[in-house]
């Protein structure tokens, strides 16, 4: 399998793993979470409508960006660029609206982190890919 169909399918199953979090916890039984972590169980009743959809768009985005960049066609980067936007939006009200830093701890910020970078590679991977006509 070439290196790029290796690339894409490990992009794709990573936003489909975006995808599973996002049901989980749009889903979840706050009070089951709350037992466990509270401040997570906080933050999810917390989350306005407007952040939810941020969350959807973002894991919905990568997904479909991840299928069209197997597909190689050239506007992949776009719907990875939307999903980085919408990433940084939904994270913009986790930690400046809710401050979950400060409910959690620096570590809070580590899994979000990782998130960020993946959807920025993944961004940078397909606009590349489309510059040297990977991408039709």
């Amino acid at each position: 399998m070439p290196k790029f169909r290796i690339v894409a399918v490990l992009i794709l199953l990573w936003n489909l793993l975006g995808d599973v979090a996002y049901l989980m916890q749009a889903t979840a039984d706050l009070d089951e979470i709350a037992r466990h972590d509270p401040v997570q169980a906080q933050a999810f009743r917390e989350m306005p409508g407007w952040v939810w959809a941020a969350y959807a768009i973002a894991v919905a985005s990568g997904t479909i960006g991840a299928v069209v960049l197997l597909m190689r066609r050239r506007w992949a980067w776009a719907l990875f660029a939307l999903s980085l936007a919408a990433v940084f939006v939904q994270f913009g009200w986790t930690f400046l609206s809710f401050d979950i830093v400060a409910a959690k701890g620096p570590s809070a910020a580590l899994f979000p982190l990782l998130i960020v970078t993946i959807a920025l590679a993944s961004t940078i991977y397909a606009r590349r890919k489309h510059a040297d006509g990977t991408l039709t």
